[in-house]
């Protein structure tokens, strides 16, 4: 029954990494709903055990703050945010600036994946429109957007996975995450500038692109009830009521509207996230029945490798980060951590979504660009997010082993 457990999960893994298991036309989400049905059907996840194995706190919060901001995209806000710092255009490196800087906070209050849907196709007609090349600002959206969600709890859904299963305070979470988060941010920003700082023009004329795409107009007050729910909900996550009972009564109360449509707010929601994690959550159980991940874990310590040292966490998170994306690889890790050792969290979380920088893979905000890119002919080759991404990546790394040893 172990080999078959292993095999159910390496054909799953694998295939969540390439994004496709060749002959079918499965995505991620989809090899990981058949992942989740294969444990199910081999016995190792009984059916009795299918829900409890789910973490519905984490569902439950990524779902309310996906309610949330539908409210704020149908609201007009992210086209309006979008469409004013494109302002600065005509100073590309400055624009480039203020665009990592507003991906880099909206993505620590509302979720990286989801700032980097509603932003990018907005960014890529702007840019089209200026005549910009886009390469270093949607990487630039992208790199932003991880790194500015590490200073949350909130910020990304394997954050919220730690955060729940850590029981971890909101405000001493943020206040060990975000000074690496800030000077990650800055190092980012250096790197693309040198990179791009000649090519940031296009010289051909750009092509012709479908402007009858629906972004709803600013609605001012429509927007004001995003941003004052958001407002409280942050409150809230300072106080001792659990985080995802705050978001989800936050939600509900936007749902109660005279005018924006429960169907057309829930219509928004990224069902195939919350899909993907439930499926992966499931498939994370099915290897935990087994005695396979304890014995690896404890053999890597008898070797010296242990997770309470910041650098082999640090290694690891890293690696499995980019050979499965930085969400599953997460809820591989976070049974083995030390409960009572909330440091090892925060250097888990941090470092998972630093390492999504550094391919493509390694995080879902840089599929959602890249894909939605690839749509309006953009291209973005392994090659050339690697380029970028690699020293990014290992100087940020650096940095946060740079605070864990400042601290201690």
């Amino acid at each position: 029954m172990d080999i078959v457990t292993i095999i159910v999960f390496l054909i799953a893994y694998t295939g969540i990494a390439l994004g496709r298991i060749p002959g079918l036309a499965l995505d991620r989400t989809g090899i990981a709903l058949i992942g989740a049905i294969a444990m199910v059907i081999i016995g190792r996840v009984p059916l009795g055990n299918v829900l409890p194995s789910i973490d519905f706190p984490t569902i439950l919060l990524l779902y309310a703050l996906m309610i949330l901001s539908a409210q704020l995209r149908l609201g007009g806000f992210y086209t309006w945010c979008a469409l004013k710092i494109t302002f600065f255009m005509n100073r590309p490196a400055f624009f480039l600036f203020i665009l990592m800087l507003v991906s880099a906070f909206l993505s620590a209050l509302l979720a990286n994946d989801i700032i980097c849907f509603a932003f990018t196709p907005v960014l890529i007609l702007a840019l089209r429109k200026a005549r910009l090349n886009p390469l270093p600002f949607l990487l630039g959206l992208a790199i932003a957007s991880n790194i500015g969600s590490t200073a949350t709890i909130i910020g990304n859904p394997q954050n919220m996975l730690i955060g729940q299963v850590g029981h971890l305070d909101f405000g001493s979470f943020m206040a060990w995450c975000a000074p690496p988060s800030i000077l990650s941010l800055v190092c980012g920003f250096l790197i693309i500038l040198w990179q791009y700082q000649n090519r940031f023009r296009e010289n051909e004329p750009s092509s012709d692109l479908q402007q009858d795409m629906d972004w709803p107009p600013l609605n001012p007050w429509q927007s004001i009830k995003g941003i004052a729910a958001v407002v409280i909900l942050t409150v809230l996550f300072f106080t001792g009521i659990p985080r995802e009972l705050s978001a989800i009564a936050i939600a509900g109360a936007l749902l109660c509207s005279r005018r924006m449509r429960t169907r057309s707010i829930l219509g928004l929601l990224d069902w195939h996230l919350l899909t993907l994690f439930c499926g992966l959550f499931i498939i994370i159980a099915g290897l935990q029945a087994t005695s396979i991940p304890a014995d690896l874990m404890n053999s890597l310590s008898a070797k010296g490798f242990s997770m309470g040292d910041p650098l082999i966490l640090t290694g690891i998170s890293t690696v499995l980060s980019n050979m499965v994306s930085n969400v599953p690889a997460v809820m591989l890790l976070v049974q083995f951590l030390d409960i009572t050792h909330p440091v090892q969290w925060y250097i888990l979380s941090v470092s998972s979504t630093f390492a999504g920088n550094l391919i493509i893979i390694g995080s879902i905000a840089n599929m959602i660009v890249i894909e939605q890119a690839r749509q309006y002919d953009i291209v973005i080759s392994f090659r050339q997010h690697a380029k970028t991404g690699l020293p990014v990546t290992i100087l940020s790394l650096l940095i946060l082993l740079g605070w864990q040893f400042f601290l201690n």
